[in-house]
């Protein structure tokens, strides 16, 4: 017999468990369907411990620049407390009672499993059918892609949850994939001991970037001892006596272990879409700008193609829930979409690259600052590397996007964020008094380079 609830969420990650936590605060009747664990990727194998290996590796690099700028050190690094770390503070050995109390205290109910629409308004979820009088929301992710490289599937390669629960820096590692999360893992491991190679198809890191986004974060690896290959392809994998190797037209890349960071997909095939109508071999779940699917059914996160970021998520959730309580709101407005690579240099980026702006029809002008010579970045010194570039519309005379590179990048681009965001002008922008010594002043000297 179907049990009668208000709001059926199937997927607890950052989005869904937002969604159910506030309409359930809003006195609805709300029960939340997850797998694995609540709060997804980010809590346990994202944002929150991937950054903590990342600032655990920058202090050590740090300590190696004293060298020349504060005395002598000697660094010898050390895994155990990274781990710990991340066991303890960040995934409490990857258990979720407490998002789930979180979640029941606010008046929700919590199911353990995988939640499929099996009807207009139906769920079933094990051997329980929930018939949802004013809502579903789908929030199920994304997990990671595999190339259907020869020999690659049944292999024992390593996914970013793999690395991030490591107890211990490999002594060689083969990243396939030179976007975010393999970029940021390779950094964190070589600067942990690692003999690090990065593969990438496309010609540059970070491929989604400004090519000089990864022409330069190339130089810094190359530099700190990493191997970079891009333009590649890779023709086969094979795994011989602990050892994986790469076959590529330019020859074999080997390493103890490999590192499969190829970019991530939805799978919308387990959901149930057909009975709603929709096609489950999609690439992603088409929504409109009040993240609804179709009537009654909305969803949120990664599975959207909107940008696998949990800021994206929580942007969304909360269109949702005001949809779903019929309250006034905007529409979702994703022009000044901020995403942030978090190596050394960090790479921010918000809005078009020059290409994507181009392609539009938008009459473009750039205007780009060197970090290394803006007077932070020349204070800075050691670990200065990167640049400021601004995308104008030059017709209408505001920015349409902006690229933040550097030793605090993803800092800089907020005011970038909120300059494409607010439309406002580089007239404007160019008139504000910006402070003295500052890394955000190299934003006037980019804006001062338009051309």
């Amino acid at each position: 017999m179907a049990q009668a609830v208000d709001v059926v969420v199937i997927g607890m990650g950052p989005g869904g468990e937002d969604v159910a936590g506030k309409l359930a605060q809003s006195g609805l009747e709300v029960v939340g369907i997850e797998a694995e664990l609540v709060g997804g990727e980010c809590p346990y194998w994202g944002c929150v411990p991937s950054k903590m290996m990342i600032r655990a590796a920058n202090l050590v690099t740090d300590a190696r620049r004293i060298p020349g700028m504060a005395g002598t050190v000697d660094v010898h690094p050390d895994w155990a407390p990274v781990a710990r770390r991340i066991r303890d503070e960040a995934t409490d050995t990857w258990d979720d009672t407490v998002a789930v109390d979180r979640f029941v205290g606010h008046g929700g109910t919590f199911v353990r499993g995988r939640g499929r629409i099996t009807g207009p308004g139906e769920v079933t979820a094990g051997a329980e059918l929930y018939r949802a009088r004013r809502a579903i929301v789908l929030a199920t992710g994304t997990s990671p892609a595999i190339p259907p490289i020869p020999g690659l599937a049944d292999l024992p390669y390593w996914t970013n949850r793999d690395a991030v629960a490591t107890e211990e820096p490999p002594e060689s590692l083969l990243v396939l994939g030179g976007g975010a999360i393999g970029v940021e893992l390779a950094q964190v491991f070589a600067r942990f001991g690692s003999r690090v190679t990065v593969v990438e198809g496309a010609p540059t890191l970070l491929p989604l970037e400004e090519p000089g986004s990864g022409q330069l974060l190339a130089e810094v690896f190359e530099r700190e001892g990493i191997t970079v290959v891009t333009g590649a392809t890779v023709t086969a994998v094979r795994h011989e006596g602990g050892q994986f190797t790469l076959t590529t037209p330019a020859g074999d890349l080997t390493a103890r272990r490999l590192l499969v960071a190829t970019g991530r997909r939805a799978d919308l095939s387990s959901l149930g879409l057909e009975s709603l109508g929709l096609d489950p071999a999609a690439r992603w779940l088409e929504v409109d700008d009040q993240q609804r699917v179709t009537d009654g059914v909305w969803a949120v996160g990664d599975l959207t193609g909107k940008g696998a970021f949990t800021h994206v998520a929580m942007y969304q959730a909360a269109i949702a829930v005001r949809s779903i309580l019929d309250q006034p709101g905007p529409d979702a407005d994703y022009t000044a979409l901020p995403r942030d690579t978090f190596t050394d240099p960090e790479v921010g980026s918000v809005g078009l690259t020059e290409a994507q702006a181009r392609a539009a029809g938008i009459s473009v002008r750039t205007g780009r600052a060197e970090v290394p010579h803006t007077a932070r970045g020349w204070i800075h010194k050691v670990g200065n590397d990167g640049f400021i570039q601004v995308v104008e519309d030059a017709d209408r005379g505001v920015l349409v996007g902006a690229t933040s590179v550097g030793p605090v990048g993803g800092e800089v681009l907020g005011l970038l964020a909120l300059a494409v965001h607010a439309r406002i002008t580089t007239d404007v922008l160019q008139r504000m008094i910006y402070a003295y010594p500052t890394f955000h002043r190299g934003i006037e000297d980019a804006l001062r380079a338009l051309a």
